[in-house]
């Protein structure tokens, strides 16, 4: 087919939940409130965290890099699921298709490295306390930082380049509520090949690498909490880091079950509900994790509301 005889895709049709449209506005008003809670929880874990001097540390400093990165993935996710609940399918265009996926696969990435990052740190302080403050200083958090933001929205941006160069000539309509990786190469009609093999090759330092350097982490960690004679200090220790794991286990959790866990005999719906746990209902949990779990962060939430 000459290049000149193709039509090329200008518009998306997200389908969304088609099947369930007797609870489209139940959905509606739970997915506006997890979005609300989940933008709102999150500023406002940030807003503590600039105000208390008391949590001027690295540990808080990446966790509101970590709330940045869920305010990322909410509004990349949200609004467009919230039209389609509205109209029960929604059109995007194919640029704005794109963005969505850059943002969305660039906040989970930069959530990847971030926890990665995190985890480091509860290594430090846990198994090597007397170098802490001197390996762990500001400059050196700033740059674990910048690192991450850089590398994650740089490889999804090389990721979306090479997307972008292929031909979308067939279907326009994806039966998901946002567009994802797999559902636009399904509609190319160019060989996908070579971007699904670019984008296994990348994912490898993205993901694989940091859910390992996690893992290795809290084998050191766990090893020398076992090792503090006093059941008071092991407790102790272990509250220190018990949050981040939780959201550790959390977004590897859903990620795997999404991404890994086969699909063979898998229904659209499921599909679509584990999606629902990563993108929306995750960031929701992350700050209510660390708020609940964390007595600094109590602390700081009521002298933050009695200044205002």
């Amino acid at each position: 087919m000459s290049q000149s005889n193709i039509t090329m895709i200008t518009e998306i049709h997200l389908l969304g939940f088609h099947n369930v449209y007797h609870i489209n506005i139940f959905l509606f008003i739970l997915f506006f409130m997890i979005y609300y809670l989940t933008t709102s929880g999150n500023l406002l874990l940030i807003v503590v965290v600039a105000k208390i001097r008391n949590l001027h540390s690295p540990m808080y400093i990446f966790l509101t890099q970590l709330s940045l990165s869920d305010i990322i993935m909410a509004n990349s996710i949200s609004p467009s699921l919230l039209h389609v609940l509205v109209d029960q399918q929604t059109t995007i265009t194919f640029t704005g298709c794109l963005a969505q996926f850059y943002f969305f696969s660039a906040s989970l990435a930069l959530e990847s490295l971030l926890l990665t990052v995190m985890s480091y740190d509860r290594y430090l302080a846990i198994c090597n306390p007397l170098r802490y403050n001197t390996i762990m200083n500001y400059i050196f958090c700033l740059k674990l930082i910048l690192f991450s933001w850089l590398l994650s929205f740089s490889v999804i941006l090389n990721h979306v380049l090479a997307i972008s160069n292929l031909q979308f000539c067939g279907s326009n309509v994806i039966d998901h509520f946002f567009c994802d990786l797999s559902p636009l190469l399904e509609l190319s009609c160019s060989d996908t090949n070579l971007v699904q093999t670019e984008v296994t090759v990348l994912t490898m330092p993205m993901a694989v690498v940091p859910f390992l350097l996690i893992i290795a982490s809290y084998c050191y960690i766990i090893c020398t909490i076992l090792r503090i004679p006093s059941v008071t200090g092991r407790q102790k220790a272990f509250s220190t880091c018990s949050s981040h794991l939780a959201v550790v286990s959390l977004y590897y959790g859903t990620l795997l079950c999404t991404y890994v866990a086969p699909t063979r005999g898998q229904s659209l719906i499921a599909s679509k509900v584990l999606s629902l746990l990563y993108t929306v209902v995750t960031p929701l949990i992350n700050p209510l994790i660390y708020s609940f779990r964390n007595n600094d962060i109590q602390e700081a939430f009521h002298k933050t509301c009695r200044i205002y």
